[in-house]
C-alpha cells in the first residue's frame, strides 16, 4: 500500500527529490521484499546533505527494477542491492550495485535503460550519462551522473 501512495502521484510529476525517489524505492523493494523473503537483502546510502537534490521522477526505481528483475530474481539465492548517492560538488552520481547474475548479451539495451538514457538527453543534453559495469565479484554496477547545480542555485539565490 504504501507503495501505491508513494508511485501513483509519480506519474505525473515532472521533478522530484532525491529523498523523494529513495522514499519509492524503498516501499518497492519492501514488497517485493516480502514476496522474496531471504533472498533479497538491500541497503540504502542516502547523505542526508543530498536528500533535497532535484532528481527525474521514477529514474531510481527504473534502476532499481532492472537489478531486481534482471539480477536477482532469476537465482534461486536472490542477493543484494545496494542504492548510493555522492556528489563531487558538481556531479550528482546515484548507483545502484547488484550481486545478480550479471551481464547478458542484452544488457543496456532494454526498455527501462533505453528510456532513461532518452530521459537524460531531454533534460540534460551531454550534461548526464547512464552507464553500466560488472560489480565484482558477480552483478553489475548501474550509475546515473547528473549535473549537481544546486551549488550554482545556492550562490546565484545568495547574490540577489
Amino acid at each position: 500500500l504504501r507503495y501505491l501512495r508513494e508511485a501513483l502521484p509519480r506519474l505525473r510529476k515532472t521533478d522530484s527529490t532525491l529523498a523523494q525517489e529513495v522514499e519509492l524505492v524503498r516501499a518497492y523493494l519492501d514488497v517485493h521484499g516480502v514476496r522474496m523473503g531471504a533472498r533479497l537483502r538491500y541497503e540504502i546510502a542516502l547523505p542526508e546533505a543530498l536528500a533535497a537534490a532535484p532528481v527525474p521522477p521514477m529514474l531510481l526505481l527504473t534502476l532499481v527494477e532492472n537489478a531486481l528483475k534482471h539480477g536477482l530474481q532469476p537465482l534461486p539465492e536472490g542477493g543484494s542491492i545496494h542504492v548510493g548517492a555522492r556528489s563531487d560538488g558538481t556531479t550528482l552520481t546515484l548507483s545502484v550495485d547488484d550481486t545478480g547474475r550479471g551481464m547478458g548479451e542484452s544488457l543496456g539495451h532494454g526498455t527501462g535503460l533505453t528510456n532513461i538514457r532518452a530521459r537524460l538527453r531531454a533534460l540534460y543534453g551531454a550534461r548526464a550519462a547512464l552507464t553500466l559495469h560488472l560489480n565484482e565479484p558477480r552483478g553489475v554496477r548501474a550509475a546515473v551522473m547528473l549535473p549537481d547545480d544546486r551549488l550554482a542555485a545556492r550562490v546565484a539565490g545568495g547574490a540577489a
